[in-house]
C-alpha cells in the first residue's frame, strides 16, 4: 500500500498546485476540492450510509462568506491527504465486509482465495463511473484491475484486492476534486461550454450535495444537458427527490458557517445546562428548521425570521424551559405559543449561542453575525489598537451590555462599526449567552430597543418582522445560493443575473425551491467560467 499511497499524494498535489499542462482551451479544467459533507454524501449515494466513516478534512478558506467558493483555491498536501487516504481504506474495508459485500458487489468470484478479473471488472467499472462522475476509460479500468489483481495475489483474497482498488479510487484526484472541463460550443463559434459530465456534476452537487446518479449521467452522455428542455426535465426530477433536502442542508451549513459550532464553549458554572450535547442539538435544530421551512413545507423564505415552528429535543427543552415529552436522542415538531418571546431562527439557541462569548452575551457578535451571514453586509474587523478595558468592566461599573457598549462606543475609532452591529444585537439581549430567556442582567432591567433597516424595534419579534420586510434578506440568499452552486466568487459581471433571479424569487412568493430551479436552469449557472485555466501556483500556496 505504501507505493500506492505515494502515487496518490503526488497525483493530488500535481492537481492542487495547477501543474497539469494545458496546451489549448479545449479540455482545460477548473478544479474544486470536495467538501467534507460532499465527500460523505457522495459515499452514501454510492454505497449507503453504513459505510461512511467519520472523516475530518483540513480547513478551507472562506471566500465571500462561503467555503464552497474557497474550494477552488484549496489544495492538498501529503499531510492533509493522509486522513483522506485512511478514510478511503476504511470505506473500502467496510464495503468488502461480509455484512455488506453481498449487497454492494453484484457478482461472486469463482474462488474467493484468488483474483477474478471478470468479477472485479464488473464491480469496479460501475463504481468507478459513479465515483469519478463520468465515463471512465479502458486504460483507467485496466489500472485499477491491476491493483486489485496484484493485491489479491499477494493476500490470496479476492476481496482484499477489491478493497485495494477501491481505496485507490476513493483517494484519487478524480474523486476528491470536482473537475469541470470545457469543449467547443457548436452553437456559438469560437466559444466554449462545459461538457455534459461537468454539467451533470454541477447540477448534482448544487441540488443534492453529491455526485450525479445514473439517470443524470446517462442524460449527460446523450447530450440532453445541452438542451434547455433536457435540463428542465432533470432539474424537475431532482427537485422532487428527498435528496434535495441534503443539498439544502449543505447550503445553509455553508451560508451560516455552522462549522463554528465546533468552537462553542460555555462556562459550565454560568451555563450548567449548556452541555456538548446541547451544542450538537442546537446546530441540528437550526438546520432542521431551515430545511423543513424552505424545502419540506416550501414556505416564504422571509418567514424564517418570524416562524414559531421548529423541532425540539429533550436537552434543548431545558434551555428553552418548555415542558415537552420526547425520548432521548429523538426529535419532535414544536411550535412556540403566541406571546412567546421566541419567533424566527434568530431566537433559536443555535444562533444565539454561536454568536456569544463563553460567559456572557455579545450584541456586537450577534449583530455582526446577522449582517454578514443573512444580509451579505460586511462589517470591518476592529482595529488592532482598540482598548477593551471599558467593555470588560471588571468592577461591574456597568450592569447591562447596553451600558458597557455605550461606554465602549465613546471611542470614535469603534463607533462606526458598532453603529452597524449593536442596534441589532441589543434587541436580542433578552437571551443570555446560552440562548436562555431572561428579563434582567445583574439585577438591572434589560432594554432591548434597537433599529434595523431604518425601522425602530423593541424586541426580537419586531426584529424578525423588520427583517422579513428588508429586501437585503432575499437579495442575500440569491447571491449566496448562486455563488454556492457555481463554486466561485461573484463579480460585477454577475449583477444582471442576480437581479433577474431576484425578480423571479419575488414573483414566486420567495419560495426557496423555486429559486433552486431558477438558478439550476439558468444559462449562466451552467456556463463555463472564464478563463478555465489551472490555478496559479502562488495562489494555491497562499490558500494553504
Amino acid at each position: 500500500m505504501k507505493k500506492l499511497k505515494t502515487a496518490l499524494i503526488v497525483g493530488c498535489c500535481v492537481l492542487a498546485f495547477g501543474l497539469s499542462p494545458v496546451a489549448s482551451p479545449e479540455g482545460s479544467s477548473s478544479l474544486r476540492l470536495l467538501s467534507q459533507s460532499q465527500y460523505a454524501d457522495s459515499i452514501t449515494a454510492v454505497f449507503g450510509a453504513a459505510v461512511v466513516p467519520n472523516v475530518r478534512f483540513a480547513p478551507v478558506q472562506r471566500v465571500e462568506g462561503l467555503l464552497s467558493a474557497g474550494a477552488r483555491t484549496a489544495g492538498v498536501t501529503s499531510g492533509s491527504l493522509e486522513p483522506m487516504f485512511r478514510s478511503a481504506e476504511d470505506v473500502a474495508l467496510r464495503v468488502i465486509h461480509p455484512d455488506y459485500r453481498d449487497r454492494l458487489i453484484p457478482c461472486r468470484p469463482g474462488d474467493s482465495a484468488k483474483r477474478d478479473d471478470g468479477c472485479a471488472r464488473i464491480f469496479l467499472s460501475s463504481v468507478g463511473r459513479a465515483l469519478y462522475r463520468r465515463e471512465i476509460s479502458s486504460r483507467e479500468i485496466d489500472r485499477v484491475l491491476r491493483i486489485a489483481g496484484d493485491a489479491a495475489d499477494e493476500s490470496r483474497d479476492f476481496y482484499s484486492g477489491i478493497a485495494a482498488a477501491l481505496a485507490y479510487m476513493l483517494s484519487s484526484p478524480d474523486f476528491l476534486y470536482v473537475r469541470e472541463t470545457v469543449e467547443p460550443d457548436p452553437s456559438k463559434l469560437g466559444k466554449w461550454r462545459l461538457d455534459g459530465a461537468s454539467r451533470a456534476s454541477r447540477l448534482s452537487f448544487f441540488l443534492w450535495n453529491s455526485g450525479p446518479d445514473d439517470v443524470l449521467l446517462r442524460a449527460a452522455a446523450r447530450g440532453e444537458l445541452h438542451d434547455r428542455r433536457g435540463i428542465e426535465r432533470q432539474v424537475k426530477r431532482m427537485l422532487a427527490s428527498d435528496r434535495v433536502q441534503q443539498g439544502t442542508r449543505a447550503f445553509f451549513s455553508d451560508m451560516l458557517a455552522v462549522e463554528g459550532f465546533d468552537l462553542i464553549a460555555k462556562d459550565p458554572i454560568i451555563y450548567p445546562a449548556f452541555t456538548s450535547r446541547v451544542v450538537s442539538q442546537a446546530r441540528e435544530q437550526l438546520l432542521r428548521t431551515l430545511v423543513d421551512h424552505t424545502v419540506v413545507r416550501d414556505l416564504d423564505y422571509r418567514d424564517l425570521f418570524v416562524t414559531r415552528k421548529t423541532f425540539m429535543s429533550r436537552d434543548l427543552a431545558v434551555i428553552y424551559q418548555v415542558p415537552v415529552r420526547v425520548a432521548p436522542d429523538q426529535w419532535m415538531e414544536y411550535e412556540f405559543p403566541e406571546g412567546s418571546p421566541r419567533a424566527g431562527v434568530l431566537t433559536l439557541a443555535g444562533f444565539l449561542a454561536r454568536y456569544a462569548h463563553p460567559g456572557r452575551t455579545s450584541p456586537t457578535n450577534r449583530g455582526r453575525g446577522l449582517r454578514e451571514t443573512l444580509l451579505c453586509q460586511r462589517v470591518p474587523d476592529p482595529p488592532p489598537n482598540v482598548n477593551f478595558s471599558l467593555f470588560e468592566d471588571q468592577e461591574h461599573q456597568f450592569k447591562t451590555a447596553r451600558e458597557r457598549l455605550d461606554a465602549h462606543a465613546t471611542n470614535p475609532v469603534c463607533a462606526a462599526c458598532h453603529r452597524l452591529t449593536d442596534p441589532i444585537g441589543l434587541v436580542l439581549e433578552h437571551f443570555d449567552g446560552a440562548g436562555q430567556y431572561r428579563e434582567t442582567e445583574d439585577g438591572a432591567f434589560i432594554d432591548t430597543r434597537g433599529k434595523v433597516a431604518g425601522v425602530s424595534v423593541r424586541d426580537a419579534n419586531q426584529l424578525g418582522e423588520a427583517l422579513k420586510g428588508d429586501p437585503a434578506v432575499s437579495s442575500c440568499v440569491v447571491k449566496r445560493l448562486l455563488s454556492f452552486g457555481t463554486g466561485r466568487k461573484l463579480t460585477e459581471a454577475d449583477q444582471p443575473v442576480i437581479s433577474r433571479l431576484g425578480d423571479e424569487f419575488v414573483d414566486t412568493g420567495y419560495r426557496f425551491k423555486a429559486l433552486l430551479k431558477s438558478i439550476a436552469t439558468s444559462e449562466e449557472f451552467l456556463s463555463a467560467d472564464s478563463p478555465l485555466q489551472p490555478l496559479p501556483r502562488q495562489e494555491v500556496a497562499r490558500a494553504n
